[in-house]
């Protein structure tokens, strides 16, 4: 069964300095969604929605910390949502390797100075490693789990039932990894469906999310 963790965390004073960087101009930002996470190459593609301070401008930002800004999607007042790269330093990749858990970020996931609030989906026995994982980052405050359920503002709300669990069972069975680690065949006996089923739920689904980012950014042209 899958869960929902939203943990609220107090960074230690070493933590802090170390995102000092991060937060010359930043107030804080929230992880909106996650398009790509790759542990072993160390690189994560993301939707992030910046809150700068009143001193900065965004059009004079190119990194944020080991963020690198992709573009700027949408603008108002203080709020920059993004596409971001985020690159793990190379003395600390074997780290961020070993924290590959088969989570998925969700909402609310929204980090200060003062404090950390991250949510994450998955299987609850990787749920509480991760809460072990995050002990050496600050104290925990808050912990909560529930089970997921799939609000309006959660991407995957767009899904029917079945293309949500082929897409959930893609992801944490490396079928989006490159090189895959695992074939749309065997993925169709995980699920229990037929592999022409599974690869038209995943079409679909992968066309409404898509749908959804883009939603608000873009124009088609006529």
């Amino acid at each position: 069964m899958m869960r929902t963790l939203t943990l609220e965390i107090e960074p230690f004073e070493t933590v802090k300095a170390e995102m000092a960087e991060t937060f010359s101009h930043v107030r804080s930002y929230s992880i909106l969604e996650t398009l790509k996470m790759d542990y072993k190459e160390g690189i994560c593609i993301e939707i992030f929605e910046f809150i700068l301070k009143e001193s900065s401008s965004i059009d004079n930002i190119r990194t944020v910390g080991n963020l690198e800004i992709l573009s700027v999607l949408k603008s108002t007042d203080d709020k920059h949502t993004c596409l971001i790269r985020y690159t793990e330093p190379e003395e600390s990749n074997v780290q961020f390797q070993e924290s590959d858990l088969g989570l998925i970020h969700t909402i609310p996931t929204i980090i200060s100075p003062e404090k950390f609030t991250i949510s994450m989906m998955g299987e609850r026995k990787n749920l509480s490693d991760f809460i072990e994982m995050m002990r050496s980052v600050g104290t925990i405050r808050k912990t909560s789990f529930r089970r997921t359920a799939h609000q309006k503002a959660d991407i995957l709300a767009v899904l029917t039932d079945k293309q949500r669990e082929v897409m959930v069972a893609a992801f944490q069975n490396g079928y989006y990894d490159y090189p895959k680690r695992i074939s749309s065949n065997r993925l169709c006996q995980k699920v229990s469906i037929s592999k022409p089923t599974l690869l038209q739920h995943m079409r679909k689904a992968e066309g409404r999310i898509l749908k959804e980012i883009m939603t608000g950014y873009f124009q088609r042209p006529e």
